[in-house]
């Protein structure tokens, strides 16, 4: 049986990750800011899986990066042990509101990446030292290339990518496995206020299996659902002068 933490736990995909790991027989450990909405998602697992279903949750502000260690501490004696960390939780700002405001833009950079960085950072010694698990965080395509409509939300996820890719070199040859998720246009809360007509927009729980499936084949990056690797290469390959012009 594996042990899984997840933090952000009540976003969709995490959500939907959960209902798969705990299919398979996985022990879980949920951390989410918002106690209504957690204790609700676990109440729906024990009724899928049953009343005994190894579930334990925690209610926390993960830009509180002192809580950071006690929560990992925390889920590895709830569970006996870690066998994956997945980080999902994160904000989408408006950019206009960004750039109305240092402040707006300097909270979600909090959010999206020097919480996940924090995370990572404790994370990394804990699985070293046991030369052993998998290190899950989801990114964003837009974490590639600086668009002008959403630069402020795409450089935090640069941010935690970047970080990533350096992790991943270091702790590969400690048995530690490290997944970098590049979701594309997700149908969640967070993209109810967005025009989510078209072929590029998948479903929670489309995301949901690519990221399983990445966990088991120990993929390092996977663009979700597959055709963004391809879109974001021919983002990534637009020079710089014609990009610029974009309307994107």
């Amino acid at each position: 049986m594996r042990r899984v933490l997840i933090f952000g736990a009540t976003s969709a995909i995490a959500e939907a990750v959960a209902r798969l790991w705990l299919a398979e027989g996985c022990a879980l450990y949920l951390v989410a800011r918002n106690g209504v909405k957690l204790q609700a998602i676990a109440e729906d697992l024990r009724v899928r899986r049953g009343a005994s279903a190894p579930i334990h949750t925690a209610v926390a502000d993960l830009t509180d990066h002192d809580s950071h260690a006690r929560l990992i501490a925390q889920a590895d004696r709830a569970l006996s042990g870690i066998d994956i960390a997945m980080i999902a939780h994160g904000s989408l700002p408006s950019q206009a509101d960004c750039e109305a405001s240092v402040q707006v833009t300097m909270r979600e950079i909090a959010t999206n990446a020097l919480s996940t960085v924090s995370l990572l950072t404790l994370l990394a010694k804990f699985f070293e030292e046991r030369s052993r698990g998998t290190i899950v965080v989801i990114s964003s395509v837009a974490a590639d290339r600086g668009r002008k409509s959403n630069y402020v939300y795409g450089g935090s996820k640069a941010m935690v990518s970047v970080f990533l890719e350096g992790l991943r070199g270091r702790l590969s040859s400690r048995g530690v496995h490290v997944l970098t998720v590049k979701p594309g246009f997700v149908m969640t809360p967070m993209t109810q206020d967005m025009d989510r007509r078209g072929p590029l927009w998948a479903r929670p729980q489309t995301v949901a299996r690519g990221i399983v499936r990445a966990v088991n084949r120990k993929d390092d990056i996977a663009y979700l659902p597959w055709f963004w690797r391809w879109i974001m290469l021919a983002v990534r390959l637009c020079p710089q002068r014609i990009f610029k012009h974009l309307d994107l």
